[in-house]
């Protein structure tokens, strides 16, 4: 049996967090002293720093969650920080950087909008980097879903056309970032034209305006079709990604930012002939820490871009930054940073 290893200094018997105690409004995120998380083994306990916030916190937070959800419930799917305390035999030590995110995180168990957060060891990500907390913040979510997206999802390769339905979306802006790495020609779209300077700011090479009849606009740039497609619209968008893509693409479905997680009257005819479908929603082990690496190495080197939408500092500031979320004015990661 391994034993723990823990900060020198030990964790307080309580800290605080924000706490959902029943479905509401912004007036349901309620900051309250709470104990801190007794570490399980084959746990660790992180000490927070920075976590992003996302829409489906803010589905939490409404009560609109699938029945994983349970209150009282500290929110939170993602979360960079320091190791407070760990197994011996895990790997980690006191004070190592760490980002963990998804696994049920903030659904089936408490999250990271709190000052500690414990979570399975296999779900921890090591890193080392000089980046600031409010940029390493904005990371672990949307580029495990924007990495997993095109390398899990699409096996996308240099030299291929990728589209990006839902381009503004965070996921979407690290796919573009991600995708123009690997060596791809990116469309990426918006539903509003004064957007497009933001989406050829992340290395867009086609923003298109989305108006929901988007494969006559594709196949004017690209007559044979895309080679890859990554769906974040959603189900209701669907039909018409497929028109976007070559025989033997393939369309990857991994969000719906419009709604629609399932096509009414179904038939597997509605897919063309010869065009893939497939999707992702995967977990923190898809983001392998050598890969974060290289991407915060990336980031650093002025070689990929964070979007980060708007900083946050304390506890006090979640509300502002979930509406903000709600509001979706400001493209990328909202993001808290702890500074206690």
């Amino acid at each position: 049996m391994s034993h723990p290893t823990a900060a020198d200094g030990a964790a307080p018997a309580t800290m605080r967090a924000v706490v959902v105690t029943r479905p509401g409004g912004l007036e349901a995120l309620e900051i309250k002293d709470v104990p801190v998380p007794v570490r399980a083994p084959g746990w660790v306990r992180i000490k927070v720093k920075a976590f992003g916030v996302n829409e489906s916190e803010v589905t939490t937070r409404r009560g609109e969650s699938d029945p994983e959800v349970s209150y009282p419930r500290i929110p939170g799917i993602e979360g960079v920080g320091v190791v407070d305390e760990a197994d011996e035999d895990s790997g980690l030590h006191p004070g190592q950087q760490v980002a963990t995110m998804m696994g049920g995180m903030g659904r089936s168990y408490d999250g990271a909008y709190a000052q500690y957060v414990t979570v399975p060891a296999g779900q921890v990500i090591p890193f080392e980097t000089s980046l600031p907390w409010d940029v390493v913040g904005a990371l672990p979510e949307m580029f495990q879903t924007a990495y997993g997206s095109l390398t899990r999802g699409l096996d996308l390769k240099a030299g291929q056309t990728l589209l990006i339905r839902g381009g503004t979306s965070t996921v979407g802006l690290s796919a573009a970032t991600m995708a123009k790495e690997i060596g791809a020609t990116v469309i990426s779209t918006t539903r509003h034209a004064n957007r497009a300077d933001e989406l050829r700011a992340m290395g867009v090479d086609h923003p298109v305006v989305d108006d929901g009849r988007l494969a006559e606009k594709v196949r004017d740039l690209v007559p044979q079709g895309v080679d890859a497609a990554l769906e974040l619209v959603g189900c209701t968008a669907l039909p018409d990604t497929f028109g976007c893509v070559r025989v033997h693409g393939t369309v990857c479905f991994t969000g719906a930012l419009a709604g629609g997680w399932s096509v009414p009257d179904f038939t597997p005819f509605m897919i063309p002939s010869g065009v893939r479908l497939t999707s992702y929603a995967g977990e923190a082990a898809d983001l392998p820490s050598d890969v974060f690496a290289r991407q915060l190495q990336a980031l650093a080197e002025g070689r990929l871009t964070a979007p980060v939408a708007k900083v946050y500092h304390g506890l006090e500031q979640v509300s502002d930054a979930q509406a903000g979320v709600e509001c979706g004015t400001i493209p990328g990661k909202h993001v808290v940073v702890l500074n206690d």
